[in-house]
């Protein structure tokens, strides 16, 4: 892993050590240049608490200023991916908060989630979802706002707010999901909070890919390493003009790509692929 340089520190406000983070809620690995996210509470499916929203929230905020880091896997232990809220420690008092007019607490929760899919999509690596088993509520958010989703013919996947008597509008469900699979497959899934088999979410686009159970992990982290041997800074340079242009017209992304591009222009890793191939030889790319 390269050295992190004085100037990187100089503007990396988070003062996290990626390299040994500890983190309470979830399990964290890195591997080289890749990171692996673990929903570590298997007996129950790995459902989320207040906290560990919280933490996830806050990792990928800071994930926004670590070099060291560039790509990220997200999975879940125990044969599972994640289970939703935790019924007992968030639905719960939720619940509770409804029974007293507590409105203020109820948006500060559903804010505090939407939070944390705004940092997956604001932090500048790759997030690659490897997702076997049970997927459902908050989890499908996770895989859904991850770049690219790794699947299982085994996996399950709902968004399943509206069971539980809400609206299929949560945490950017109603714009990202459409435009991933379809505004009428998107409707279908949140109107009915049904669950989509292994097989019809690549069918519709979901999956990038399905592969084994006993697999599943081991390709999404050989795909994100591919990624982070490639050229790294391009790589963010296209998850922001992912993101970005979702609300442009077309002449307004075709300036700000050739922005972008013009920029990437000026990265060493473009004169290393440049004399490699002169050379024909494979580009080392080094993300700078």
């Amino acid at each position: 892993m390269a050295a992190i340089s004085d100037t990187e520190r100089q503007f990396s406000p988070s003062g996290v050590d990626f390299a040994n983070f500890a983190p309470t809620h979830f399990g964290w690995r890195l591997d080289g240049k890749v990171a692996t996210v673990t929903l570590n509470r298997p007996e129950r499916k790995n459902p989320l608490t207040f906290q560990s929203y919280a933490e996830l929230r806050d990792t990928f905020r800071n994930l926004r200023y670590a070099p060291e880091v560039k790509a990220v896997v997200v999975t879940g232990a125990g044969g599972n991916f994640c289970s939703g809220g935790d019924v007992h420690e968030i639905i719960g008092p939720l619940v509770r908060m409804q029974e007293a007019d507590d409105m203020g607490g109820l948006l500060a929760f559903t804010r505090m989630t939407g939070d944390l899919v705004k940092e997956m999509r604001a932090c500048p690596q790759p997030i690659v979802a490897a997702v076997d088993g049970i997927c459902a509520g908050a989890g499908a958010i996770i895989a859904m706002a991850s770049d690219i989703r790794y699947g299982t013919p085994a996996s399950k996947v709902a968004f399943l707010f509206v069971r539980v008597g809400l609206a299929g509008a949560d945490m950017g469900a109603c714009n990202i999901l459409p435009r991933i699979i379809g505004a009428g497959r998107a409707a279908e899934l949140l109107y009915t909070g049904r669950a989509m088999d292994g097989a019809e979410a690549e069918r519709w686009g979901f999956y990038n890919r399905l592969c084994e159970s006993d697999k599943v992990l081991h390709e999404a982290q050989a795909f994100a390493a591919a990624l982070a041997a490639g050229p790294t800074f391009g790589h963010a340079m296209t998850k922001r003009c992912i993101h970005q242009e979702w609300s442009m017209g077309i002449d307004e992304a075709i300036e700000a790509e050739a922005q972008a591009q013009a920029i990437c222009m000026q990265t060493k890793d473009y004169g290393r692929a440049y004399r490699a191939f002169v050379a024909k030889q494979k580009p080392v790319f080094e993300g700078d």
